[in-house]
């Protein structure tokens, strides 16, 4: 793929992935305030989570099919139409079963991101360049949410009403879908350009037509081992985040400063996917993931332990681990996957990363119920212990190259 496409592939996929992401993460200072508003306890919680990330789920790998026929870009600006009027729904609504068909609309809106932004990136991209690259759109997404809960926190501080700053950021959202849809229509009016994404578009639906029935995958038995420490790395930070902030509260610390714990874990984390990449191609995948699972484990036990205010200075180290792991185990898949199959590869694993944050919510929502969040981090961090074992795929050193 030639050089001068490159810089728009990465902006345009940085940029949905901000606005994507911020969203999401908008769930973790939103659920506290939804919980008081209308009388949630954890398991409903929990639910709310489970909804948004099940629609993920079952459209994840439609949405990477979908994507060898139809262009990205417009995929890409459907995903932002729904998760906009998704929210926009959830700050209209009066009860928590309308909560819930706003979280449905927003999350199967959010199926129409992460795969295809993916995909394009590894394929403009090669050995390093890929991972450097990824670790750049992986921070993008952190930077979304840092923004979105940031001015969430900080405008629920300042008295403005939790459904006010929703709808604000709504608009955002659909502003930029309206902007993304504008500059796609302006390239596709150059016929040099749109005949090049044509021809790709095209290449790849012919290569799915004519080998249905395979998904590319070149060693099938690495290949589920990786799905494995994806399903369980994930799983281990969307639990953490979406707890983090209940662990506060029931430390003694106040509203504020429990939003300001999320912001705290999402900085460490927008830090941690961008320079996760940079580890990998310097100590190889295998070493630097399992130095940031170590970091990992050893923090979510200190989170069960210490007091809030020793919590909150460590936050962002903890976060640097929980979340930059993801880099490393996405910029490894095209290892197992063809070339014109990436988009499909991607999906399979974004599809296991959205069912473990379906399953970890609900399951640690109801072990926070019945146990507390202390004890329920301590048995995450147990589990978390098994990505040690089957992060052994993960290659031992990446080839210095890029395009």
């Amino acid at each position: 793929m030639a050089d001068a496409r490159v810089p728009p592939v990465l902006i345009a996929s940085c940029g949905a992935h901000l606005v994507q992401d911020g969203l999401v993460a908008l769930q973790y200072v939103l659920l506290p305030i939804l919980a008081q508003v209308f009388g949630l306890n954890y398991s409903q919680v929990g639910f709310l989570r489970a909804v948004s990330n099940s629609a993920m789920t079952l459209l994840e790998i439609p949405a990477g099919v979908l994507a060898e026929r139809f262009s990205e870009m417009r995929l890409l600006i459907f995903g932002l139409l729904c998760a906009g009027l998704g929210y926009l729904w959830v700050a209209l609504a009066a009860n928590f079963y309308l909560i819930l068909i706003g979280f449905l609309i927003a999350g199967s809106g959010a199926a129409f991101q992460h795969s295809l932004a993916s995909a394009l990136i590894s394929k403009s991209f090669d050995d390093a360049g890929r991972r450097r690259a990824l670790g750049i759109y992986n921070a993008f997404g952190d930077v979304g949410k840092l923004a979105f809960t940031g001015v969430f926190s900080l405008a629920i501080g300042v008295g403005v009403a939790w459904n006010l700053v929703v709808t604000a950021l709504c608009v955002v959202t659909l502003s930029f879908a309206l902007l993304m849809l504008f500059v796609r229509r302006r390239q596709a009016s150059k016929p040099a350009s749109d005949a090049n994404v044509d021809t790709d578009t095209d290449d790849m639906s012919q290569c799915s037509t004519s080998d249905a029935g395979k998904w590319g995958v070149k060693q099938p038995r690495r290949f589920s081992w990786l799905c494995l420490t994806v399903f369980l790395d994930t799983l281990a930070q969307s639990v953490f985040l979406t707890f983090i902030a209940f662990l506060l509260l029931e430390k003694g610390a106040g509203e504020a400063l429990s939003s300001l714990a999320v912001v705290l874990a999402l900085s460490g984390g927008m830090v941690g996917k961008l320079i996760s990449g940079y580890l990998a191609v310097r100590y190889g995948d295998r070493n630097a993931f399992r130095i940031l699972q170590l970091v990992t484990i050893s923090g979510l036990m200190l989170l069960a332990i210490l007091p809030s205010l020793p919590i909150l200075l460590l936050l962002p180290l903890i976060g640097v681990a929980v979340q930059g792991s993801t880099t490393v185990t996405y910029g490894a898949l095209s290892d197992f996957i063809r070339r014109d199959r990436q988009s499909r590869g991607f999906a399979i694993i974004y599809t296991l990363s959205s069912l473990s944050a379906v399953v970890g919510p609900v399951t640690f929502g109801w072990l926070a119920d019945l146990y507390g969040v202390e004890l329920a981090l301590v048995i995450l961090a147990v589990l978390t212990t098994v990505t040690l074992l089957s992060g052994k795929v993960l290659r031992k050193s990446v080839a210095l190259r890029a395009t």
